[in-house]
């Protein structure tokens, strides 16, 4: 497995492929929510196993350097092997290289023993996207 972080337009297509599977027909999210033009400002972590993209996530740096972590989202037959840690992994390393001082997220609910595994902190239950209820975590990074 690769992992490699960008944000030019063909990896942000193939990020939006796996993210299109997860979502929209998976989770039946409206495709409308997960694309909301963040994209091409954004750093995209892609996974890819002999070539072919299996799980993505990103990252969009705000102007006070905080950042967000979203789009999780890793291909059915991948799931359970690591690869989201790894990509979840990777940006973080990048927000810390690029001076972002903290990172946000929002993830489903039973997802917050697995966030907080990597430092992040619950703060409050969020909105509801489709059936699924969300919750905002953060994240500190220290700097050198």
């Amino acid at each position: 497995m690769e992992v490699n972080i960008g944000n030019d337009p063909a990896l942000i297509r193939l990020a939006q492929g796996i993210r299109y599977q997860v979502f929209t027909c998976e989770q039946r999210i409206p495709a409308e929510l997960d694309l909301d033009g963040l994209d091409e400002e954004s750093f995209h972590a892609l996974a890819t196993e002999r070539g072919e993209p299996i799980a993505t996530a990103r990252l969009t740096l705000k102007e006070d350097k905080s950042s967000t972590l979203a789009r999780v989202a890793v291909s059915q037959a991948y799931r359970s092997t690591g690869v989201a840690s790894a990509v979840v992994q990777a940006l973080m390393q990048h927000a810390q290289e690029i001076g972002a001082t903290s990172i946000e997220l929002h993830a489903h609910s039973h997802l917050k023993g697995y966030y907080e595994k990597f430092g992040f902190e619950f703060i409050k239950e969020v909105e509801i996207v489709g059936e699924h209820q969300l919750i905002e975590m953060r994240r500190q990074l220290a700097h050198a």
